[in-house]
């Protein structure tokens, strides 16, 4: 199963190795979102500093939306999803090797976005572990879930709009606990960050095991 897994895996950088598409389009995008936020509250750098964990948040969802439309692209055009359903790969090797080539995707715009915080927002970082072990649990929970609901999205036609739509909710609770965790790690708020830190794992745990389980029905049925 794990030679299947990187097997996916590998096919799927290996096209956005070719394209760029994260480093030409989804970080510029995430940075731009950024540059946006800082100019609306440049007039308040209490209330910048105070929100960079929000912020830092909201451009990581709102460009791996873009991530996981360009993931389902990748299968959508010349049979490809078709080539797989009879390749004889378990349904949940497909699963985990997106879901592993998404994540390395998001964490490139990840790592590219904080070191955006730290330039532009003039972000401190106090406890660098909880911030890479929250910075993960997130990236882990976003992948899970974006390769799940592009799966059950693939085959339909308005996939564009109603990715976000569908997706967005539903990774509230990785808005609300990364932006705790992050905010703790950064010296922003006063709360402990690990329990937050902790339902990350957890729902990221959840969608890992529903993709796990479902994939197969969603490839069949889309």
């Amino acid at each position: 199963m794990l030679s299947e897994v990187l097997l996916i895996a590998g096919k799927d950088l290996r096209i956005e190795f070719r394209s760029r598409v994260a480093l030409n389009q989804v970080a510029p995008f995430a940075l731009l979102i950024l540059i946006l936020f800082g100019f609306a509250l440049d007039a308040d750098r209490a209330s910048l500093t105070t929100f960079t964990p929000g912020l830092y948040w909201v451009a990581i969802l709102l460009s791996s939306v873009l991530a996981v439309h360009r993931s389902v692209a990748v299968e959508a055009g010349e049979g490809a999803r078709e080539g797989l359903l009879l390749s004889g790969l378990r349904p949940a090797s497909v699963f985990l090797g997106k879901t592993v080539a998404l994540i390395a995707q998001i964490l490139v715009v990840a790592i590219v976005l904080l070191g955006g915080v730290v330039i532009f927002y003039e972000a401190t970082i106090d406890d660098g572990v909880l911030l890479v072990t929250s910075l993960v649990g997130a990236v882990l929970g976003v992948g899970a879930a974006g390769t799940l609901y592009g799966a059950l999205l693939g085959g339909q036609r308005a996939r564009e709009t109603i990715l976000p739509i569908l997706l967005l909710p539903v990774l509230a609770p990785v808005l609300i606990a990364a932006t705790r965790a992050f905010g703790d790690a950064m010296g922003t708020v006063a709360a402990d960050g690990w329990p937050w830190t902790s339902l990350l794992y957890a729902f990221a745990a959840l969608y890992l095991a529903l993709g796990v389980l479902a994939h197969g029905v969603l490839m069949e049925e889309s």
